[in-house]
């Protein structure tokens, strides 16, 4: 790995190509990486770079996973609403990361709830993450309509993020 890999951090918005900020401080001072996973290629290559990274500098790797429970449409009426369990979501999302990181030595799975860009920069204060690593691939359409979680992690993470895009082909 050459040193000029971690020498920067990069994101790309749809108003702003890139983003580079300098990083001065040695490679070991990633002591701990987390990866924010979902089901996507994306999330594939965060998962991928991360555990690269992670493995190269002897970091700590934790995988994260956010659920958060729908709410129903304000119009519906009651009668025929059904709203998961948050203990078989969170038991089913746990599942399904500990297979998704039973490749990765010393991955360590942690499910989050709540809305996904905050929880996992909340989860990432609270727990001394030095690198924070997700999936960017979203068009500029889905981002203008939905948000852009990278973006959010851009401007709230506490602490330095990479993005990783998944391979086109």
């Amino acid at each position: 790995m050459s040193p000029s890999y971690l020498s920067a951090i990069a994101w790309t918005s749809g108003m702003a190509r890139c983003y580079r900020r300098p990083y001065d401080a040695p490679m070991d001072a990633y002591a701990h990486v987390a990866v924010a996973v979902e089901d996507s290629p994306g999330s594939h290559k965060a998962l991928e770079e991360a555990a690269r990274m992670a493995s190269l500098i002897g970091a700590r790797l934790s995988v994260l996973h956010v659920t958060s429970i729908p709410m129903p449409p304000p119009y519906m009426g009651e009668g025929g609403v059904f709203l998961p369990d948050p203990e078989v979501m969170q038991a089913a999302a746990l599942t399904w990361l500990k297979e998704m990181v039973e490749h990765v030595p010393g991955a360590q799975p942690q499910v989050l709830e709540g809305h996904p860009p905050e929880a996992v920069c909340q989860w990432a204060a609270d727990n001394g993450v030095d690198l924070l690593v997700a999936g960017a691939e979203r068009g500029r359409v889905e981002r203008l309509l939905l948000g852009s979680f990278a973006l959010h992690l851009a401007r709230h993470a506490p602490c330095d993020i990479l993005l990783a895009r998944p391979d086109r082909g």
